[in-house]
């Protein structure tokens, strides 16, 4: 019996042992897998960590670019360390030195917007009024002059801040072509690219751009006072009632805008007078802009590919902050001869003794031609691209 106890003790002493050293076994295992997940864990950081720089690189190097974009341009500039370069600039002013104080005011990064308008000296009030409107508002302001009139700018204080290009004779189209590159005036967060005659004294651009972020436009305009000279589309037209209107009921003239109706002119539209661009929807209008067709027509009608989803959302009118569009006619009005000391052959009269031309009949007549050359270019783009989808072929009543 004692024999049968002691074995039994003896049994249980040395599953003691083993639990014993199991456990001790298992105490000396975590130290050991502590320090594997750590590792894990440092290398999934430095991971992440790369990729993340990485693609910040990338989109320093090309910010709108694609990976073949990409893969071209690094081989043009494989001269070069990659964080050298800078494939972005912007329209603001450097200073030739900087204090201590200017230093901190330069390096300091804020919301920035840019308006951009064709000027000639003779809407020199009216310009005038227009920037005072916008410069409370953190813009930075660039005029086109297609009068040659720089030096009659300079009275005017913040004219010494603004950008100032000078082409004569030129369209405000010509210029945003080649002086507002996505990568230029990547920076600003709307482009507004305005007629200089405008009335602004019931806009205020803060209000206006606190309802294009709220209802999430990408593309807009200011609504028209009903006051306005040179009403093209009743969709530009101001709402008395509403804050802003995305289409129009109009079952008069000869494009009939019913429920229908989901393009332009009866909804996703905004004329080519005022229009306020994106940074997303102007890099796409900037490559819409034809480098040869200089007053634009046409275009507008295709602004809404650009709005970055349906356009019958992202694209709308403001009513509540509204300008007046007077009509002023200027570039390449009666002033044109006088403002140019160069008469080119095509502005002279063939003929010996024959009289001056018509340039507003000229103008229009070159505008038509134009619009028929970029329908016919649109057309052709969209039967060779074969693997490019029209987001809104299923509407067979629209015009455009």
């Amino acid at each position: 019996m004692k024999a049968f106890k002691s074995w039994r003790w003896q049994l249980r002493k040395r599953i003691m042992l083993f639990d014993g050293g199991t456990c001790g076994i298992k105490m000396k295992q975590l130290p050991f897998m502590g320090i594997i997940c750590t590792v894990m864990l440092f290398i999934v950081y430095r991971t992440t960590k790369y990729q993340y720089q990485h693609t910040e690189m990338e989109s320093k190097l090309l910010p709108f670019g694609t990976e073949k974009d990409f893969q071209e341009a690094s081989i043009k500039l494989g001269g070069l360390p990659r964080g050298i370069i800078q494939a972005r600039s912007d329209l603001e002013l450097r200073p030739l030195w900087l204090s201590h104080s200017l230093r901190s005011k330069v390096a300091f990064s804020s919301h920035r917007n840019l308006l951009a308008i064709p000027v000639g000296i003779k809407q020199k009030r009216n310009v005038n009024s227009i920037v005072q409107k916008f410069l409370p508002v953190n813009f930075t302001i660039i005029l086109f002059h297609y009068d040659g009139n720089v030096d009659g700018w300079w009275d005017l204080e913040w004219s010494k801040k603004a950008i100032h290009i000078v082409a004569m004779n030129q369209t405000k189209w010509w210029f945003a072509k080649r002086f507002l590159h996505p990568d230029v005036v990547s920076i600003y967060d709307y482009i507004f690219l305005w007629d200089e005659d405008l009335g602004v004294a019931n806009f205020h651009p803060g209000r206006y751009l606190k309802i294009v972020k709220s209802e999430r436009l990408e593309i807009s305009q200011p609504a028209l006072d009903p006051n306005s000279t040179d009403i093209h589309h009743r969709i530009t037209i101001r709402k008395r009632t509403k804050r802003l209107h995305r289409r129009v009921y109009d079952l008069k003239g000869s494009t009939k805008c019913t429920n229908a109706s989901d393009g332009p002119p009866c909804a996703g539209f905004v004329e080519g007078m005022a229009p306020v661009f994106s940074r997303s929807a102007w890099h796409c209008a900037w490559h819409l802009i034809q480098n040869d067709l200089v007053h634009g027509w046409g275009m507008d009608m295709k602004l809404g590919y650009c709005a970055q989803g349906d356009r019958t959302r992202k694209v709308g009118i403001v009513d509540s902050e509204f300008i007046v569009h007077q009509g002023i006619q200027t570039l390449g009005g009666h002033s044109i001869r006088k403002a140019s000391r160069y008469i080119s052959p095509e502005e002279s009269p063939r003929r010996h003794g024959a009289g001056p031309r018509d340039v507003r009949s000229e103008i229009r007549r070159q505008s038509t031609s134009e619009l028929l050359i970029f329908k016919e270019r649109w057309e052709k783009a969209v039967k060779a691209d074969k693997e490019w989808v029209d987001p809104y072929k299923r509407n067979p009543k629209s015009r455009y």
